[in-house]
């Protein structure tokens, strides 16, 4: 049976291959990654670039719940102009404010939205056929022109919908956490402080080993806090 447009899939590098290679360059995310199991992560491919920073955008320092909410309320407002699509950045623009307040979005976010949406008008934010063809520095120096779009919401973007394997998120907190709890001397019950997260300079030294899959690495130390939370079983 066809998989569904946009529906998540694995992404198309060879992870396996990662797993091996990343193991074999560093032997104690090695032990993580046989503690952690499988590597499991889907990517969202169809959406394009502006679909999927709408979404990230409303989503912004929101509980998940409360901003599916309004995500669903934002496109169900369309639907008497677009139907079931997505709206267009041109929808966005033509708006009032109040159809985006009567959503549930803030006015720094509106604001966002239809900068997002002008941007994606001129070109600054890519469409999805040509972001496929753009190394991530220039995905990332082009997405954080947008108002409200810095450069950790386009490293999501880039190891979540778009399956890039090169990644390393230095100023994500989980990620940041991970390497600690890996590589440094917290133990999952001890309270973090400031001064257990290691400094991005830290981390992208140790990262050098794992070129070209830092994505990869950076989904295992995600599972590291998972695994001390005790959210996740560790394989015998």
């Amino acid at each position: 049976m066809p998989r569904p447009l946009n529906s998540p899939r694995p992404p198309r590098y060879d992870s396996a291959l990662a797993c091996k290679e990343l193991a074999a360059a560093d032997p104690k995310l090695g032990r993580l990654i046989e503690r952690a199991g499988p590597f499991t992560l889907r990517v969202a491919s169809a959406q394009s670039p502006f679909e999927a920073l709408v979404e990230s955008i409303v989503y912004q320092q929101l509980h998940a719940k409360a901003a599916a909410t309004i995500h669903r309320r934002l496109l169900e407002s369309f639907q008497p102009v677009c139907g079931l699509d997505h709206p267009s950045p041109q929808h966005l623009l033509d708006c009032p404010n109040e159809q985006l307040r009567a959503a549930g979005l803030s006015h720094n976010k509106s604001l966002a939205l239809r900068d997002l949406a002008a941007k994606t008008v001129d070109g600054t934010v890519p469409t999805l056929a040509r972001i496929r063809r753009m190394s991530d520095e220039a995905i990332i120096e082009h997405l954080i022109q947008v108002r409200g779009i810095g450069r950790w919401t386009v490293e999501m973007l880039l190891i979540f919908r778009l399956g890039r394997p090169d990644v390393l998120p230095v100023d994500d907190y989980g990620v940041r956490k991970g390497f600690a709890l890996t590589f440094g001397k917290l133990k999952p019950a001890d309270k973090v402080t400031p001064a257990d997260l290691p400094k991005p300079d830290i981390m992208r030294r140790r990262a050098e080993r794992w070129k070209p899959w830092s994505s990869v690495a950076s989904w295992y130390l995600w599972r590291a806090c998972d695994l001390a939370a005790g959210k996740l079983t560790p394989l015998p």
